[in-house]
């Protein structure tokens, strides 16, 4: 294991983590103050390695805390500590973040509520690719179409990575960060600095990741080395207790290798602008809230950077392909509430281009010129209303419509090349969407209950529409025949909190009219073809979890997920739909140490759908069950500093996830269709300092 290795193109891991030791530990906090009567208690920050509910359908965490698995290096694997979420597996990092068995732009993925879709026609630099969880102050999932404030509605979720605006009463500085090291040469640091005043802020953060190839429990090397950097700067004028002006700027890089790819990542470039205000009130008018923003995407993918061309593969000469995406768009919200009822309402928007240039041979792409292919539009009104109908009892309703716009700007397509159909062409939908809801709170017998309706339309997405080689019978191609999917889903669920446990369920069951699936045929010389189409759908499910404290120093959890679908057209398995997991934890604290435990139990899948898939790829086919364990444990050494260390993997099992890619013949994985091996056992040792 080593820390401080040095890297290339990145900013220094030295540097960092130097700035981040003298810069923070004076100044740092990290415990929770507890009262025991009147006796202070000071306890440990905890390893979270399970999520819990914080209100029906909602889940909240700090991404700052330490996790188990390994801390993330990006968004979607931090998602999986809430139930319900997994990961279409690329390898070390990037994976494709799905929900129930959902994925794409069924998850309505935000950044600061911003909107950053990747660039890559198969999805290898998703959304949550360009983020760092650490350096975020907030995590919020909605499952379900169970909200509509958030731009055009996730019909599988709506996930959100927030930054708190800081509050000064006088002159002063804050800051916080962490240093991580693990196997495989893993090792991260994250600083965040923010100075300010009664009258404003300035708050900057950065954070640097790497890893090397990691190997699977048969000790066999799986191509999976990363390096990434993230650096945000925020200046906020704050002139009153109520009033925030802020202006954000942003920027990263990283390299990825991928073993179930043709090509690697050799860029990922990310440039941001943010602007927001918002302004409190004390009348009827409770706040408005005003944001825009300008997110760049810009993603370099070859096959010489990170590995060398195969001569016996489908690309034996060296290339590349830069595709890049502007994304900008803006949201005005109104709060008001009365004495029973409260109202969100207001608009967003925004505006997606996309371009794209490739060549042969080593650097070449530079000299090719920029080519548009695609244009995206959307605006969206909503309105958002809470209702108590009592104490305990609330009713809660949203509704919105969205006018989408695509534009399809490929002069050509194909391979050969020929001229492309629907050139020129925008097609344009009103989509509308709704929920409601009703909650009956814990109150004093400690049972609370809900349950809810939502309708969503989905537009296509860039990938839906733009990387089928074909679309469905009788259209010229995706473009033109991929028709919005019709999402209608209740969710129901039960919570109870007593004096030592907590314990919760919800399950869900929905109807998805022309669900968007893409089939894999064989495609000769060229290499196999996608073929979009729509379908419709059935999918169920449930997700239960709780936890008990059998006594002052121990808590024992556990949740469980389980995801059904179903293609009603064909009578077959929807492909690529998670199995049934379950995990089950212990935590133990005493004093300044910690010790904790998870075991994840995941079910054998046998309802697949091999020649099925999405975008990113197909169904692999039916997948065994297994079982991991890892433990953690931590020492805080004063109210300012806390050590973790954790050991996943404990037993080294040789285990692949069912939501899994190929491995490349590049790297040695044989023709048939075989997935990547999950790491082996792997220690890692990380640092936390707050304020």
């Amino acid at each position: 294991m080593s820390v401080f290795a040095c890297a290339t193109g990145v900013p220094s891991r030295r540097a960092l983590a130097c700035a981040l030791a003298a810069a923070l530990l004076p100044n740092l906090a990290l415990a929770i103050e507890e009262t025991d009567g009147d006796k202070p208690v000071t306890r440990l920050e905890s390893v979270v390695v399970i999520g819990t509910p914080v209100q029906p359908l909602t889940f909240e965490t700090d991404p700052k805390l330490p996790r188990q698995p390994v801390p993330a290096s990006d968004g979607a694997d931090y998602l999986k500590t809430i139930p319900g979420f997994s990961a279409l597996r690329n390898g070390g990092t990037n994976g494709d973040p799905v929900l129930r068995g959902m994925f794409g732009s069924r998850l309505s993925l935000l950044t600061s509520d911003a909107s950053m879709p990747g660039a890559c026609p198969s999805r290898m630099d998703n959304a949550m690719s360009y983020i760092a969880p650490e350096t975020f102050d907030t995590l919020v999932v909605v499952k379900g179409p169970q909200t509509v404030r958030w731009g055009p509605v996730g019909s599988a979720g709506t996930v959100r990575f927030t930054r708190e605006v800081p509050r000064f009463d006088s002159m002063g500085l804050r800051a916080q960060g962490s240093l991580l090291g693990g196997s495989f040469g893993r090792n991260d640091q994250v600083l965040e600095l923010v100075a300010g005043a009664p009258k404003g802020y300035v708050r900057l953060g950065a954070n640097r990741s790497e890893s090397g190839d990691y190997r699977d429990g048969n000790g066999l090397r799986v191509p999976s080395a990363w390096n990434k950097w993230n650096a945000d700067l925020a200046l906020g004028w704050t002139p009153d207790a109520e009033t925030v002006l802020e202006v954000a700027l942003g920027a990263g890089d990283a390299q990825a290798r991928y073993a179930a790819r043709s090509m690697d990542g050799a860029q990922f470039r990310r440039d941001s602008l943010g602007l927001r205000f918002e302004k409190a009130f004390t009348g009827r008018l409770r706040q408005v809230q005003a944001s825009a923003y300008r997110n760049v995407a810009d993603h370099l993918m070859d096959n010489y950077s990170l590995r060398s061309p195969n001569p016996l593969g489908s690309m034996p000469m060296p290339m590349a392909s830069n595709v890049a995406r502007t994304t900008q768009g803006g949201r005005v919200a109104v709060d008001w509430a009365w004495e029973k009822f409260e109202l969100t309402a207001g608009l967003d928007t925004l505006h997606s281009v996309h371009r794209r240039r490739s060549a042969m041979g080593r650097g070449a792409y530079r000299a090719q010129p920029w080519t548009q292919d695609a244009r995206f539009s959307d605006l969206g009104v909503f309105g958002e209303a809470t209702w108590t109908l009592g104490e305990g009892h609330r009713l809660l309703a949203g509704l919105r419509v969205d006018w989408a716009e695509a534009t399809d700007r490929r002069a050509m397509v194909g391979k050969p090349a020929k001229p492309n159909p629907t050139f020129g062409q925008t097609r344009a939908h009103t989509l509308p969407a709704g929920f409601v809801r009703y909650e009956r709170g814990i109150a004093a017998s400690g049972w609370g209950w809900y349950a809810g309706l939502g309708h969503t339309r989905r537009m296509p997405d860039y990938w839906e529409l733009f990387s089928p080689d074909l679309g469905p019978v009788g259209a010229a191609n995706a473009f033109a025949g991929v028709r919005p999917e019709k999402t209608t889903q209740i969710d129901a669920g039960l919570q109870w909190r007593g004096a030592r446990g907590s314990a919760w369920a919800s399950g869900y069951l929905g109807r998805i009219d022309d669900f968007i699936l893409f089939r894999y045929m064989p495609g000769g010389m060229m290499g196999p073809k996608s073929k979009a189409t729509n379908v419709d759908a059935r999918i169920h499910g449930l997700e239960a979890g709780g936890e008990f404290r059998p006594g002052n120093d121990w808590t024992v959890g556990g949740n469980l997920a389980w995801a059904w679908g179903s293609n009603r057209d064909a009578g077959t398995a929807l492909p690529q739909m998670t199995p049934l997991e379950v995990r089950l934890s212990a935590a133990w604290e005493k004093d300044r140490w910690s010790a904790g435990a998870l075991l994840r139990l995941v079910a054998a899948q046998r309802r697949a759908a091999p020649e099925q898939g999405n975008v990113v790829g197909q169904d692999l086919g039916p997948s065994p069950g297994f079982a991991t364990l890892a433990i953690n444990g931590g020492y805080r050494f004063n109210d300012r500093l806390q050590l973790t260390v954790g050991i996943d993997n404990l037993f080294d099992r040789a285990y692949a996830e069912h939501l899994n890619l190929a491995g490349s013949a590049d790297f040695g994985y044989p023709a048939l269709p075989v997935r990547i091996l999950e790491p082996g056992r792997s220690l890692w040792l990380k640092l936390i300092l707050t304020p």
